[in-house]
């Protein structure tokens, strides 16, 4: 991983922890598999645990790396750099994804419930009247209760959403190729088709990966076919949104929408996104980050000290579901 991730993620109550399991060897960090000194310790190295920055474990890599059994990956997609190699050679791999999942679950939660009280929008009101409006002429449409969520896709966060939600008294619709009837049912929510969610519900998160066949998925049709002044939640990828088209309707005060992703990031300052009223832009910050990097470094090193005692992970990350994985 990079210096600066090991920095932020690898604290030293973690790594002391790993220490009582395996020889660690800890410094230094290899962001690097190309150097002499890396290709020294990849010899005898077992386990790997990655991180943000992790050079690509290709097939060269993998030749220095003869004993390597195991990839423990400190935050959440492991595309980057676990390749094909790995799985031919039979590497087991595991990643904090449910860890990660966690707070971006929590920021989506919040701004289902936020946007449902139009917070942002009566607090900018309030700033600039200095003038509390009368609570009981509130229309009808503002508030959460009764209010319809709809959930793109059952990933591992879309799913801790879901679990999230349970209390409130929302209804939720879910829309997930891979989901069948009976399963949305246990997870306690209503599968619908893709065009039904867009149509029937009040705010829709995204959350499903970004891949050849979701990229542009929510298209300039399934955004102008949301209800008035309903709410786009993006916390997947940028590009999986039509963004052009969310920049007109969003302008046009037809819906609204919180955008944690953005294509490309950072926005070039001219974008229209930038000035709507409509939109609220977070720099990316609903993944882990300050003290929510320990319960990254925690899942890794339970795996470690599963897969070091035999049990094999709790966490596992297979090549046949990586296709349609984030």
């Amino acid at each position: 991983m990079s210096k600066e991730a090991a920095a932020a993620v690898l604290t030293p109550e973690p790594l002391a922890e790993l220490g009582r399991v395996c020889d660690l060897v800890a410094d230094p960090v290899l962001d690097d598999f190309t150097t002499p000194e890396a290709l020294e310790i990849l010899g005898d190295v077992e386990v790997l645990v990655t991180g943000w920055g992790c050079p690509p474990l290709d097939s060269a890599a993998l030749a220095a790396a003869p004993r390597l059994r195991a990839v423990v990956h400190t935050a959440g997609s492991v595309h980057g750099h676990v390749t094909g190699e790995c799985w031919d050679r039979g590497i087991e791999v595991a990643s904090a994804a449910a860890a990660n999942a966690l707070p971006v679950a929590e920021y989506t939660v919040a701004m289902i419930l936020l946007t449902g009280k139009r917070a942002f929008e009566r607090a900018r009101d309030y700033r600039a009247t200095r003038d509390r409006e009368d609570w009981l002429s509130t229309p009808p449409d503002v508030g959460n209760f009764g209010r319809t969520v709809g959930i793109l896709s059952a990933s591992l966060i879309g799913r801790r959403v879901i679990e999230l939600l349970s209390p409130f008294d929302l209804g939720v619709l879910l829309h997930d190729p891979y989901v069948t009837g009976a399963e949305a049912a246990e997870l306690g929510v209503e599968a619908v088709g893709l065009d039904e969610l867009f149509a029937r519900a009040d705010v829709v998160s995204v959350h499903t990966p970004l891949l050849p066949a979701t990229r542009g998925l929510v298209s300039r049709e399934l955004l102008a076919s949301m209800r008035p002044d309903a709410v786009l939640i993006n916390t997947a990828r940028g590009a999986v949104v039509d963004q052009d088209a969310l920049a007109e309707i969003t302008a046009a005060g037809r819906i609204r929408a919180v955008l944690d992703v953005t294509d490309p990031e950072v926005l070039p300052p001219e974008h229209p996104l930038w000035a709507s009223d409509n939109v609220l832009i977070t720099p990316h910050l609903a993944g882990s980050q300050g003290n929510e990097w320990r319960r990254l470094a925690d899942l890794a090193v339970a795996e470690v000290v599963r897969w070091a005692s035999g049990a094999g992970f709790a966490h596992p990350v297979r090549r046949d579901t990586l296709g349609r994985t984030a």
